[in-house]
């Protein structure tokens, strides 16, 4: 009999926040199909359930909780759970954020502006914390930053300002654990058909735009470059260029 060959990534964990629906949920589903099993979150309870099944179906161990990013003690909960399970985190995925209507800073409210502050750049501050407990060397984070976290889009301030901060964070970060030989990766994409286009855009030309299925391949693809090389920054746009 034929001994099956092993997925690339069996036997390891990564943790991927607003893994529920878009991009988060595409890398979660290519990280499957190489083996690796999985540590689901998103504040949405019963999508996250729905997806959780969907990739279970893969034959990987999948672990579903809600967690709020922006709250230290659902973050802090989330981990006690990942510690539980007495095995390192190889890949820390920061996906989780949202957008907000397109307003000028005359026009935006505070409370959307903490809101975004909050998901984009502390949720990425408090769950990067929290892991690097648990991770070893040879892991990863990656950071789901867009491409606004280098350009800037009228009618977008608080989401812009939150990039820009978690890239300088990322890219801070990066030098941190260099010692430790944990990779760190920005991932800037640009224009990708998910959701968050409701918010941004209603009337954005979603045919330009680039699959989150595409994304997702590209991540995977930097985490299995051997361990002693890593793309820093990796930015992947539509042919179409920013719409």
């Amino acid at each position: 009999m034929k001994r099956q060959k092993a997925l690339p990534l069996s036997g390891r964990l990564a943790l991927i926040t607003g893994a529920n629906r878009g991009i988060g949920l595409e890398i979660a589903i290519a990280l499957a199909r190489e083996g690796c099993d999985l540590v689901m979150t998103s504040r949405d309870g019963k999508t996250l359930a729905q997806a959780a099944r969907k990739i279970e179906n893969l034959g990987v161990q999948v672990l579903a909780q809600t967690c709020d990013v922006r709250s230290p003690e659902s973050v802090d909960y989330l981990f006690t759970l990942v510690r539980a399970l007495r095995r390192p985190l190889d890949f820390l995925i920061n996906n989780a954020g949202i957008g907000h209507p397109n307003q000028t800073v005359g026009e935006l409210p505070y409370p959307t502006w903490v809101d975004v502050i909050e998901t984009n750049l502390t949720g990425t501050f408090l769950v990067s914390q929290a892991a690097l407990a648990v991770m070893k060397q040879g892991s990863a984070i990656v950071n789901n930053l867009s491409i606004a976290a280098e350009r800037v889009f009228a009618g977008s301030a608080a989401y812009n300002a939150s990039k820009h901060g978690a890239l300088g964070f990322t890219d801070t970060l990066r030098e941190e654990l260099r010692p430790k030989k944990i990779r760190v990766i920005a991932l800037l994409p640009g224009a990708t058909d998910t959701d968050i286009w409701k918010t941004l855009w209603p009337k954005a030309p979603r045919k330009k735009m680039m699959t989150p299925q595409t994304v997702a391949q590209t991540v995977v693809h930097a985490l299995l470059l051997p361990p002693e090389t890593t793309l820093e920054k990796l930015v992947i746009m539509p042919t179409s260029g920013a719409l």
